[in-house]
């Protein structure tokens, strides 16, 4: 028998793929059941009792993903999907306790910054952010409560570029685990776990999607993680559970990531050198570029820079406003990851106060041709006053 394929665009091109035994049919099924027969001999044994508790829609998503991530590792991986991204971060900081400190970096998403303002503070876990790109403070910030290290790489609006490998040393050398969010990324342009992570989380909503009709979350642990056990039992008890039409749907996505995340990633890179030459952009943030920060480590630790960047205008809050206005083919609304393009005026939705900058625009870059979408932001840009 062959062995199995080595090359992740082939394992997504037939994500969840498998020959139903009944009709040969090459699309998985999708159980709706909540409920299952138990057996006469009253045992449910290793079968589905609750759609709560597993449902082999959901349970065909959490293996291939794991799958994906572990990429060949000897101990593999293990998967929970919730009901959005954000739902995967309560249970991690839910599953955390009382009194645990979270290093968060600088640029940490928005949403998980406001979580611990609004909620997890009162729930008694603390939290502090860190650069980190500089080791060194990362070191410094650690405490002896210190439990979890929370990394984005790219980060969220910034595109900060953070040594994994490195990170996952220090982490682990004070007692913490290392959290990585993979939602940029996906398993085809860098799989942490190879790093030294011990969870990725993703909102599936996005590239693992990539077409903004689904919301969905999960995380991935490496495989005999006991803080996933912790996971799992809120994941079963209380219920924030993927639902399966929404589980199917991303399986769905994922088998044409292989061929979506190149595209976004030339398409970004070519609007990304674009706005480096224009007179009314100030700074263009995109790892892909020769003089970014992290660009050196980012082309080591990812295979692709990805479809995300930021810039800002030469301008206030008013003047980016006023370029995401100008635009016609980029769509002004929050997500990522789809097929379309998006800009958005990052500082307007972020909780107050926010580090974000408030001349900057975050975009989304989709599949439409590249020549398109730079001529549309070119004419935008074009309106500013800095421009002339």
């Amino acid at each position: 028998m062959a062995d199995a394929p080595r090359h992740l665009r082939t394992r997504l091109a037939q994500a969840g793929c498998h020959p139903d035994p009944q009709t040969g049919a090459l699309t998985p099924p999708i159980h709706l059941a909540t409920t299952f027969e138990r057996p006469p001999s009253g045992d449910y044994g290793d079968g589905y009792v609750y759609a709560r508790w597993g449902n082999p829609t959901r349970d065909l998503f959490e293996t291939t993903l794991a799958d994906l991530e572990a990429d060949g590792t000897e101990d593999g991986a293990e998967a929970a999907a919730f009901a959005s991204g954000m739902a995967a971060v309560m249970v991690v900081l839910q599953s955390l306790r009382p009194g645990d400190h979270v290093l968060l970096p600088d640029d940490v998403y928005h949403g998980v910054r406001s979580l611990f303002r609004s909620t997890f503070t009162d729930w008694g876990l603390t939290y502090s952010e860190v650069d980190q790109t500089d080791l060194d403070a990362v070191r410094a910030a650690l405490r002896p409560e210190t439990k979890l290290v929370w990394a984005e790489t790219p980060s969220n609006p910034l595109l900060k570029i953070v040594d994994l490998e490195a990170l996952a040393g220090i982490a682990h050398d004070a007692g913490a685990l290392l959290l990585v969010d993979g939602t940029w990324t996906t398993p085809l342009l860098q799989r942490p776990l190879l790093l030294g992570a011990d969870l990725v989380l993703h909102s599936a909503t996005k590239y693992l999607s990539g077409h903004s009709d689904v919301l969905l979350g999960a995380l991935v642990a490496r495989r005999g993680l006991d803080f996933f056990e912790r996971v799992r039992a809120l994941q079963k008890g209380a219920g924030p559970v993927a639902d399966p039409f929404g589980s199917w749907l991303v399986l769905r996505g994922m088998r044409s990531l292989g061929a979506r995340m190149p595209l976004h990633g030339a398409n970004a890179q070519r609007l990304a050198e674009a706005l480096q030459t224009h007179p009314a952009v100030e700074a263009v943030h995109y790892p892909g570029l020769p003089d970014h920060p992290g660009h050196a480590v980012a082309k080591r630790q990812m295979d692709g820079f990805g479809g995300m960047l930021s810039f800002q205008v030469r301008g206030d809050a008013d003047a980016a406003l006023g370029v995401a206005a100008r635009t016609r083919l980029f769509k002004r609304a929050t997500s990522l990851g789809g097929t379309e393009s998006l800009i958005e005026h990052r500082a307007s939705i972020e909780s107050q106060p926010t580090p974000t900058p408030q001349n900057l625009l975050r975009v989304s870059v989709g599949l439409e041709h590249a020549d398109d979408l730079v001529a549309d932001l070119t004419d935008a840009l074009d309106g500013l006053p800095t421009a002339r």
